[in-house]
């Protein structure tokens, strides 16, 4: 059984970071897409990180680029997003998620972790 689950929000002051994990079981990154998504109060859920396929490359929101990246540990089945320079607007629930090789978009994406709330002040 596939299983997420994410951890690391808090509270920061803009310009500061945050790093999320997100620990995965019942499978291996290599087999599926993976990545990071948010959503906002009153929005709808966002792709913020996701990398589609094995050895493909990763992408990120325009919202996010250069500010965070995301990572792996293959051998503890982790992955992780770095934040830096956070902004109030990137105040959401953040939430790991896994899909088919080649899932580009969030509907595709089919197992979902429990969201961490991260909050920006300004």
């Amino acid at each position: 059984e596939v299983q997420l689950q994410a951890f690391g929000g808090g509270l920061v002051q803009a310009g500061g970071s945050l790093r999320l994990s997100c620990a995965a079981s019942g499978f291996t990154f290599d087999d599926y897409a993976i990545g990071w998504f948010r959503q906002a109060p009153g929005k709808e859920r966002e792709g913020v990180s996701y990398i589609s396929s094995s050895g493909g490359s990763t992408y990120y929101a325009d919202s996010v680029k250069g500010r965070f990246t995301l990572s792996i540990d293959n051998a503890k089945n982790t992955m992780f997003l770095q934040m830096n320079s956070l902004k109030p607007e990137d105040t959401a629930v953040y939430y790991c998620a896994a899909g088919p090789p080649g899932s580009t978009m969030t509907i595709d994406f089919h197992s979902w972790g429990q969201g961490t709330l991260v909050t920006v002040s300004s």
